[in-house]
């Protein structure tokens, strides 16, 4: 007996719709994912409109050795909001790490400073940025980063246009990390790596 054309068609574009929304989850989840940048926080870098491809590979590796990944200092990270409701703010922010576990971090007369073991009187995170943040920082900070957590910023910091590790966002769990930003692709205009 023979199937009717008609059902071999139909099922078989069934699987192909399967296994395309069965792909997209997987290559979301562990490959890389895409976000809108919305708000000035990370101008001149970033502006609103932007779209940004995160580079998951990373992050899936960490979890495959039951590792926390751990992002490099300067990278410029997507990650979950800790302070995320549904329905304010939100879900998903982008900013740039800036400090580690154990280290202190202040920000005194413009200028934001990192201070560790390796530089003991401190030293300026941004100089090794190619020129990102250009502008100077706002506020007063002077706090320690405790374990398992980051601190992060974003690239314009003067007054509240960035909400971030200085101005009420606090630190950032290893664990809320999505991982480091890869490419802009959107505008056109404006494609670059990170």
């Amino acid at each position: 007996m023979q199937r009717h054309p008609f059902i071999k068609d139909t099922v078989g574009i069934l699987v192909f719709i399967s296994c395309v929304l069965i792909g997209t989850i997987l290559i979301n989840a562990f490959i890389f994912r895409s976000f809108n940048v919305v708000g000035p926080s990370m101008q001149p870098t970033m502006y609103t409109g932007d779209r940004l491809i995160v580079n998951r590979l990373p992050v899936t590796w960490a979890q495959l050795q039951n590792k926390p990944y751990i992002p490099e200092r300067g990278q410029v990270i997507v990650f979950k909001n800790p302070r995320y409701n549904v329905g304010t703010g939100d879900e998903y922010i982008v900013k740039r790490v800036i400090a580690f576990p154990g280290e202190r971090v202040t920000v005194t007369d413009g200028t934001l400073t990192v201070y560790n073991n390796e530089y003991p009187q401190g030293f300026n995170p941004d100089n090794d940025n190619n020129g990102e943040p250009g502008s100077p920082t706002s506020g007063v900070v002077d706090t320690t980063v405790t374990d398992g957590t980051l601190f992060v910023a974003g690239d314009h910091r003067e007054g509240d246009f960035s909400f971030d590790s200085r101005s009420g966002l606090g630190l950032i769990p290893y664990y809320d990390v999505v991982g480091p930003v890869k490419f802009r692709i959107y505008p056109f205009t404006a494609i670059r790596t990170f």
